[in-house]
């Protein structure tokens, strides 16, 4: 422990006398920083005490160091748990200040951090009230390497300090991690929405309004009910809550069958059944809203055909709810299929066994075992489809027609001819308020009851198969669903390589060569698609994205599930809160948090992976809580009984059990950031322009097959990517046998 706090104290000095505290580019050279800035002598302050710290406890010597091992050894050590017998384990000495300076030393120095860098911004103070009593201020850059250097030091001094006083069982490990996930969810989730919700309380021209918040936030166009009193239209709020719920509840119910179907029938061709499912993940949003039209539209494929053979009249029936609907539930039926699948392939086919053995009615085994041992994945896959549907931006813009919700209302207040922020804001308020419904009403119907199932002990058994009625209920369900993919896809494939899809079916590679097209110059060959720059750099951005996110969502899910700490609940909804704002209110609450100092981010890679990052966050930390509720506690104290460390036990006992997790998270990440569209629209620049940008780019100017064709591409490459990290991950291995083969006839001879 004391080796790796005089690494952070090292880190920190450097940050602030080494590396150039401003400018993550074209940094300012260290002496050019503290000359002239008397604001930031004070941040040697905090590193001074740290160190006499740690030099302190380093002079007491190792005779000091024995005999305190000795008082442990001689004292009875309190009962085991999830943390505790772990190396890093201290049992913290009440005569001892050190610990309470460490961890005093990394807040204060913190937040001076935090006031300097807000109360002076690039021309003068950042407060008008500073301005007003001290007149002019200097100015400053944005901050740099060196701040972030020296901010993620302190953080580190302070889980130093706060592990030694005995938080989180005294683990070192689970201290930092936990304040490290606090302060980068805070920075990159909390701060860019308090920017944004900030601007409701001001008018237009930037002056404090609270009237006029509290006006647009009753406004009849948010919570009308004319659509049940006879009246008029219902409000944007119900819409949207309705759509949610459906959406919801129909992707769960899908999501439920087809895991069924995948992991408890002998249906053949099931590998075919999975690359259905996935397909849907894998296509930018806004597509299959766009291949619907295609099929259902006033002239669509589908729509004329009927009208030709059975005289039934065109409509614009696809236009509104049912459009936005549809193509909603095909976006995100494979999310819930990839938890529910998840969270089924860890019940323990043992207990089917056994109450089977009872002569308990297939049915009756599947109502009473396992349908209540997978509620927390179904309760997650409802939150993940409430929430989707909630922030889907792209499909309801392309099919909504005249029903408005939340997202497309926001987006129209942001970029629309009256560019009303305010009312952006308030519906983000409204959005946000639904949300948190949401996640109340999950927790209060998973309750506190135990879901494990995955233990240390062997498990040899088979799953059982589903009832005949569930089975014939599950196949109606997932056959239309699947009929509709087909043909939705067939479309999307078939679009890009004709002149005109239903009007002149001629096949061509136009488009394709306009997109994709390469050729030979004097340098050699060279990329001369005009598609060809924003995939590269949308493919790039997103690999770089993904470990981040699966990495940061799997460890906050550990945090969530196997410690304790103050203020649990309230770290899980924000970490929560990146997905249930839509992804335009994230685009433009990011320009406004890091246009500008303290933080200036916007035009560069780094803020697109950010928004990456945060925004995907939720779905790895839903996927590893369904996982995590199902393996016992026991291994983790077993573990840890047995001399390993808490992220040993992490990676070596969690982490191989929680496979599906990562492969969910994995997955979700990448396809999620090379298929987003709203959270990064405003976030894109020439130098890094994305794919789902420049097709909406194409589909603006009427460019449909060059839009399509580049879909196609996007969906069979990340269809590759996506078996090479199912091979890569693999499937966690849980010890049970395989389905036993037919028993040969055994003659008994008598003799």
């Amino acid at each position: 422990m004391r080796r790796a706090l005089l690494v952070w104290l090292v880190v920190a000095w450097a940050g602030l006398l080494v590396v150039p505290w401003y400018g993550l580019d074209d940094g300012i050279s260290p002496v050019a920083m503290l000359a002239g800035r008397a604001w930031l002598w004070p941040l040697a302050a905090p590193l001074l005490l740290a160190t006499w710290a740690a030099v302190g406890r380093a002079r007491r010597g190792a005779h000091q160091d024995k005999r305190k091992a000795g008082e442990a050894k001689d004292s009875p050590p309190p009962s085991r748990g999830a943390g505790e017998g772990s190396p890093t384990h201290a049992y913290p000495d009440p005569r001892d200040v050190r610990p309470r300076v460490l961890a005093a030393a990394g807040a204060a120095g913190l937040v001076w951090l935090a006031i300097e860098a807000f109360a002076i911004v690039q021309h003068g103070w950042g407060l008008a009230w500073l301005t007003a009593l001290l007149g002019p201020g200097p100015d400053q850059p944005a901050l740099g390497w060196g701040a972030v250097l020296y901010a993620a030091s302190c953080t580190m001094l302070m889980a130093v300090g706060l592990a030694r006083q005995g938080l989180c069982k005294g683990d070192v490990f689970v201290v930092g991690a936990l304040l490290t996930v606090v302060g980068v969810t805070a920075l990159f989730v909390f701060y860019p929405v308090i920017c944004i919700l900030l601007s409701a309380l001001r008018d237009n021209v930037g002056r404090f309004a609270p009237e006029l918040f509290a006006q647009k936030l009753f406004s009849a166009s948010i919570w009308g009910v004319g659509c049940v009193t006879g009246e008029g239209a219902c409000g944007v709020a119900w819409h949207t809550v309705a759509l949610a719920v459906l959406v919801g509840l129909l992707t769960t119910l899908l999501g439920l069958a087809f895991a069924l179907v995948a992991n408890r029938t002998r249906l053949p061709l099931k590998p075919v059944l999975r690359a259905l499912a996935i397909l849907p993940v894998i296509t930018p949003p806004f597509v299959i809203g766009l291949a619907l039209i295609l099929l259902f539209g006033r002239a669509g494929v589908v729509t004329i055909w009927l009208d030709n053979m059975f005289d039934i009249p065109r409509s614009r029936w696809i236009y509104g709810l049912p459009g936005i609907a549809i193509s909603q539930v095909l976006a995100f039926t494979p999310i819930s299929f990839l938890m529910v699948t998840g969270v089924l392939q860890g019940v323990s086919p043992s207990l089917e066994e056994a109450a089977q053995t009872l002569r308990a009615h297939p049915w009756r085994v599947f109502r009473t075992i396992t349908w209540r041992l997978i509620r927390p994945g179904l309760a997650n896959a409802f939150l993940i489809g409430f929430i989707e549907s909630m922030a889907d931006f792209a499909n309801p813009l392309v099919i909504g027609g005249n029903f408005n919700v939340l997202s497309t209302e926001i987006f129209f207040a942001v970029v629309g001819a009256a560019h009303d922020q305010g009312r952006a804001a308030v519906l983000a308020i409204v959005l946000l308020a639904f949300t948190l419904s949401a996640f109340v009403a999950q927790r209060l119907w998973i309750g506190r009851r135990s879901y494990a199932t995955l233990t240390g002990k062997g498990d040899a058994g088979l799953p059982g198969e589903l009832p005949g009625p569930l089975r014939a209920l599950c196949l109606g369900a997932i056959l239309p669903w699947l009929v509709l993919t087909v043909a939705v896809y067939g479309m999307i494939l078939a679009g890009g390589f004709v002149v005109s899809i239903g009007r002149d079916n001629t096949p061509t590679l136009e488009y394709l060569w306009t997109a994709f097209s390469f050729e030979k110059g004097v340098a050699g060959w060279f990329l001369s698609g005009s598609a060809w720059p924003s995939f590269v750099t949308t493919i790039e951005l997103s690999l770089i994205a993904m470990p981040f996110t699966a990495a940061l969502g799997l460890l906050t899910a550990w945090l969530l599930d196997r410690q304790s700490f103050p203020g649990r609940r309230s770290f899980e909804f924000l970490v929560m809160m990146s997905f249930a704002i839509p992804g335009t209110v994230i685009g433009v609450a990011y320009i406004l948090a890091f246009n500008v100092p303290p933080v200036s981010l916007t035009g560069t890679g780094t803020i697109i992976v950010i928004s990456f990052v945060f925004r995907n966050l939720p779905v790895g930390i839903r996927a590893g809580l369904a996982n995590l509720s199902q393996i016992d506690r026991s291994l983790d104290e077993a573990s840890l009984t047995l001399g390993a460390h808490a992220p040993g036990t992490l990676l070596r006992v969690l982490l191989p059990l929680m496979r599906p997790a990562v492969v969910t998270a994995m997955v979700y990440s990448f396809v999620a950031a090379v298929t987003a569209v709203s959270a990064v629209i405003f976030l894109t620049t020439g130098a890094y322009n994305l794919a789902t940008v420049y097709i909406v780019g194409r589909v603006d100017v009427g460019d449909l097959g060059v839009a399509i064709v580049y879909s196609a591409v996007l969906i069979v490459f990340m269809l590759l990517v996506l078996l090479v990290i199912q091979a890569l991950v693999g499937e966690r291995r849980l010890g049970r046998r395989t389905e036993a083969r037919p028993a040969t006839t055994v003659v008994a001879v008598q003799g």
